[in-house]
């Protein structure tokens, strides 16, 4: 063969091979995720031949979201070597995360974390602002190992075990689905669903969901049988933890606090029965039946168990964590119904731990904004039919959302109040709060729609997180004893509504700065399991800030909790709500009920006797009492002198069962 010729050929062959190599396949695996059963965005991750792997995550929740971009390049072992992770996070903040491990070391950068170590340190990096494929990823790395077990990095261990397997029919195919837990990133096991090829198929949860594209209607029965398994779980930790109360028992020296007086009284015995309490009084005065078990009280401060009035109660841990604060009521704002009532009756029936449950129905109107509901209103057959349905269903009250068309909500209120439930909610955008107030509104929920009755002009869509954001650059404007704001406290107080502040679901928000959390963690984060404790300490979930809005955020934020304090001073009925982690947030919304001024005593009242008011139960609950029914935490300290005492809980009575906080927390990994 001529030279040239030969040459040819090998420019040839060379070409071939090259344009072999372009067209090896890109794996593309597209996932959609669903908020409370409506699409709200989606994964796409792109597997090359190279080990290399890209993928976009994104969904809208309000306005809010993350929006993402990853790339990692996958060793032999199955871990990344190298990740880059881009874009911005839920509340917008922007994002930039490195890792990469190499011979020189194992490094790694984010917005709160820069650190170094040397390259024989094992583990798998977990990003702080991680994408839904970082699990996966982390699964088949898992699964790739003997002991099926891998250290973390920077901190902790992951492991991981198949739970079951069913086959699932979708676009694709048939596919063999294989149910995994994975324990060492959450309180109790995380749950996802991977093919047979260990590729990503599904993950349920009772607030949100992700499915691969195609197996949609796969969905409700993987969802089905996962929750099977973990309710397998749960029952068997309650089965431990729960300690019935067969006979009458005796508390025997305490110290009883009664919010109707604010009184404390020492030297006291409480006697139960059937879940109810029959005699309080002075010990030496108080007879023990002779079949009671008997409790030494210690002088231990015995209180009415606490209410949560604003709980979005989800997953396999907020009831524990709400019985370990001391927490025996909650009052749900908005829920996937059917998943609620069952949780409510598992817990009722002693199958799962948990408060009790009050249930708010949540309605809104359609729209890009609209929030997690399956129950929408947008013409006034479809708000009396909202109505109607919560009503029928045992509701007690309906709670109104942001995208709801402001013509619509008198009309709701009234008829709610026929039907003798309460209306609350976030003023619907369009209306101001004293609109929303004047047309009968029985509640407001946030305080920051307070603020947002003065400052949400025509360019602020309080749809959007605009009604986080307006707040936070323009609260510090609002003069708290200003006309304008005292004539609008004096509505609230004249038509007897009720303000839900939930103060704590915005101190991180508004306070928390990369690698600098926000005052309200600092009593128990050291409590937490150490992977918990990183992404706490990491703070990167608060609103973005620059050099010139840090401390007008700041500001805006004292104003918020001021304000509360002022309403309180005023004679507007405030309920304790947190929108925030179970259990740990309720305590600290009543820490800050006491830095805008609240006595800590009347802070107690709020979160006991004050709630069981509000939702009409006062007869009941709220005060340890004969008669009422026997909802009681025993308390180390005195939370009227130093209200940051209703952390050491050490016994939950509700009813007819009992727990100890310490054994509730060490369940899950928390320290007591």
């Amino acid at each position: 063969m001529p030279i040239t010729s030969r040459i040819l050929a090998a420019i040839t062959a060379l070409c071939l091979s090259a344009t072999s190599l372009a067209a090896e396949p890109v794996r593309v695996e597209r996932s959609t995720m669903l908020l409370l059963g409506n699409k709200a965005g989606f994964q796409e991750a792109r597997y090359a031949a190279d080990g290399s792997v890209t993928v976009h995550f994104e969904y809208n929740d309000r306005g809010r979201g993350p929006k993402l971009d990853g790339e990692y390049r996958v060793g032999a072992n199955g871990i990344p070597d190298r990740l880059g992770i881009s874009g911005v996070a839920y509340f917008k903040s922007p994002v930039e995360e490195r890792f990469a491990r190499d011979a020189d070391g194992v490094r790694w950068k984010n917005a709160s974390e820069d650190e170094q170590r040397a390259a024989s340190t094992p583990g798998f990096y977990l990003a702080l602002e991680s994408l839904p494929e970082d699990t996966v990823l982390l699964a088949r790395a898992l699964l790739a190992t003997k002991e099926r077990r891998i250290a973390l990095l920077p901190t902790g261990e992951a492991r991981i075990e198949h739970v079951d397997t069913m086959s699932v029919r979708g676009g694709a195919g048939t596919a063999r689905a294989g149910l995994y837990a994975l324990h060492g990133l959450d309180l109790s096991p995380s749950y996802l669903w991977l093919d047979e090829e260990q590729r990503f198929l599904a993950s349920a949860g009772d607030w949100s969901s992700t499915i691969r594209d195609g197996y949609e209607a796969a969905l409700p029965a993987l969802a089905a049988r996962q929750k099977s398994v973990e309710r397998a779980y749960t029952e068997a930790r309650a089965r431990k933890l729960t300690h019935d109360l067969r006979g009458a028992l005796a508390i025997d020296d305490v110290r009883v606090f009664d919010p109707a007086t604010l009184e404390v009284r020492a030297g006291q015995k409480i006697v139960i029965a059937a879940g109810r309490i029959v005699a309080v009084g002075p010990r030496d005065e108080i007879a023990t039946p002779e079949d009671a078990e008997v409790w030494a009280g210690e002088n231990r401060f015995a209180m009415p168990g606490l209410w949560d009035m604003h709980v979005h109660l989800s997953g396999n841990n907020d009831g524990l964590l709400h019985l370990a604060g001391g927490v025996t009521t909650v009052r749900d704002l908005a829920n996937d119904n059917e998943k609620l009532s069952a949780r409510i009756a598992e817990i009722e029936q002693g199958r799962d731990l948990g408060p009790r449950v009050i249930r708010a129905g949540f309605v809104d109107g359609r729209g890009p904004y609209a929030g997690p509901t399956k129950v929408f209103a947008d013409d006034e057959r479809e708000a009396r039919a909202a109505v109607e349905l919560f009503a029928e269903q045992g509701f007690e009250q309906v709670k109104l959302y942001s995208s709801l068309k402001p013509a619509l909500v008198p009309g709701i209120i009234a008829h709610a109040h026929e039907r003798g439930m309460r209306v609350s909610g976030h003023v619907p955008q369009g209306m101001s709060a004293r609109e929303f107030v004047e047309a009968g509104a029985d509640e407001l929920q946030h305080a920051n729609f307070l603020f947002l009755n003065f400052l949400a002009g025509p360019g602020v869509d309080t749809r959007t997180p605009q009604r986080f954001t307006t707040v936070a650059e323009r609260g510090v404007e609002l003069d708290l004893g200003g006309a304008e704001m005292r004539d609008f406290v004096e509505l609230l107080r004249a038509k007897g509504t009720v303000v839900d502040p939930t103060l704590v679901a915005f101190e991180d928000m508004f306070l928390d700065r990369p690698g600098r959390m926000g005052p309200g963690r600092y009593r128990t984060v050291d409590r937490m399991p150490p992977l918990w404790q990183r992404f706490i300490r990491a703070s990167t979930g608060g609103l973005a800030v620059t050099p010139a809005t840090d401390i007008t955020h700041r500001e805006s934020y004292r104003r918020m909790v001021d304000l509360v304090g002022m309403l309180h001073r005023s004679g507007v009925t405030i309920v304790a709500g947190t929108d925030a982690f179970a259990g740990f947030s309720l305590a600290r919304e009543l820490e800050l009920y006491v830095q805008a001024g609240i006595p800590p005593a009347e802070v107690l009242r709020i979160a006991t006797l004050g709630a069981a008011r509000v939702m009409k139960r006062e007869r009941e609950y709220g005060r340890l009492a004969p008669g009422f029914v026997a909802d009681i935490a025993l308390v180390d300290g005195d939370p009227t002198v130093l209200i940051s005492d209703v952390l050491n809980v050490r016994r939950v009575v509700r009813g007819d069962r009992w727990f100890e906080a310490a054994a509730l927390h060490e369940a899950v990994g928390i320290k007591p």
